[in-house]
């Protein structure tokens, strides 16, 4: 049974998607916009572009002093936010529905207007901020870089999912004000972004505030796709072992998925669910509960739109445990999940909680704005938000053991290890 969130779009002249969904239900409005440029965008030269632009669109613009986008909107009692991933850029916003314009106006002077604002000194300012931001989060944080450790074993050095958002730090310290400039007004404009309105506010009220408030603006020219990167699953296993000072020993395996929007990728993250998801998991099952080989396990499917998506499983070893014997209980369920399949009450558990996650998410404006924004744009249909649950309802038994098979194999896989210094010593 589909769900019935109101789902009412508009395209402005400009190209802007705008998509709003009233709800009365209590005096917040909830405004979010998504942009189509992500890491994997991204040309050799200029990685790290999309996540700067993130940090740059808080410091100001043409009627905007820097800071004062924080400010003026926390003032009026809002929380906002932004994030970069590899397919997309989100900005969002949520406030008493009586600031509805404040946050539109404010979101418009920054998506038409920022580059009056982004000079030498505004650009060294967030340049060091990145690079802080990868010292703390990447660089000095216990396994911080497995996922940029995993994606280069995974995908070839041009694929456009080989490199992490942050970027590479030496394309950040060569970019000139020309290049962030040009990026800009490569991807930043009403074309080639989602504007969704969620929240205490009629649907012509919002519409006639974006007109008001975007529809001046102009439209870019149409930005290149970024590169294609389907590409199938791995076929060898390739291993980044780490001698660190972390907490304790860890594995991370990754595998190729298929492309977000199919069956199949549905399918495959319900086979990593099987194995990983919460207490009745089967790894945790096996390695946590009953060998206790393992502090914790975890994984899951990351869904990608560009050719490919990934999974990954990681497992904790118990202190004083061989990591060894965590990767070869890993190896073991990989591969007993491909031959032997799941059962009906396993399926049935995971896609209970995959709709209980996926309501969750829809129960707040600002969670159902973010999906209404990321399946407007990157699917076009932003009804999706109420298939969604019966797509991963409709995944049979016989899909996710025919996924697990193809994709979620012990010989198509990468993985990095972690071990401190002292049992990579005793293991030597």
């Amino acid at each position: 049974m589909p769900l019935t969130y109101p789902i009412a779009e508009q395209t402005l002249d400009n190209g802007l998607r705008v998509v709003v969904s009233s709800d009365r239900a209590v005096p917040i409005v909830a405004v979010n916009l998504w942009y189509d440029v992500g890491s994997r965008h991204e040309p050799p030269g200029l990685t790290g572009f999309a996540h700067l632009f993130e940090h740059l669109m808080f410091q100001g613009s043409r009627n905007v002093a820097s800071g004062q986008h924080f400010s003026l909107l926390e003032t009026a009692g809002a929380s906002l936010n932004a994030s970069t991933f590899f397919d997309r850029t989100n900005y969002f916003e949520s406030l008493p529905s009586g600031g509805l314009d404040l946050a539109l106006w404010l979101e418009a002077d920054r998506m038409g207007y920022l580059l009056d604002a982004v000079n030498q000194e505004n650009l060294d300012n967030q340049r060091d901020v990145v690079k802080e931001e990868k010292r703390q989060s990447y660089d000095n944080r216990p396994y911080g870089d497995s996922y940029e450790r995993l994606v280069k074993l995974a995908f070839p050095a041009d694929h456009p999912y080989a490199h992490m958002t942050i970027g590479s730090m030496a394309d950040l310290d060569a970019a000139s004000v020309e290049d962030v400039h040009a990026f800009f007004r490569k991807y930043y404009g009403p074309n080639n972004a989602v504007l969704t309105i969620v929240g205490d506010v009629g649907e012509e009220d919002a519409f006639d505030a974006a007109k008001r408030y975007f529809g001046h603006l102009p439209a870019i020219p149409t930005p290149p796709p970024a590169a294609d990167g389907t590409i199938g699953p791995l076929t060898e296993v390739l291993r980044d072992d780490v001698v660190s000072d972390v907490p304790s020993d860890l594995i991370t395996m990754m595998f190729r998925l298929p492309v977000d929007g199919t069956p199949e990728l549905d399918a495959a993250g319900l086979a990593l669910d099987i194995l990983a998801a919460g207490q009745s998991g089967r790894l945790n099952r096996r390695l946590v509960r009953d060998e206790q080989i393992a502090q914790s396990v975890s994984g899951g499917a990351l869904p990608l739109i560009g050719g490919v998506s990934f999974g990954t499983l990681t497992g904790i070893a118990s202190d004083g445990l061989d990591l060894q014997k965590v990767e070869d209980a890993l190896v073991e369920e990989v591969e007993k999940l491909a031959v032997d399949g799941i059962t009906d009450d396993e399926l049935a558990t995971v896609q209970a909680q995959a709709e209980r996650d996926w309501l969750e998410q829809l129960a707040t404006c600002a969670g159902r704005a973010d999906e209404i924004s990321h399946h407007a744009l990157l699917f076009g249909d932003p009804n999706r938000i109420n298939t969604r649950i019966d797509q991963v309802r409709a995944i049979t038994t016989e899909q996710v053991q025919a996924a697990a098979a193809k994709w979620i194999r012990a010989e198509g896989r990468v993985q990095v290890t972690y071990r401190r210094t002292e049992t990579a010593g005793e293991q030597a």
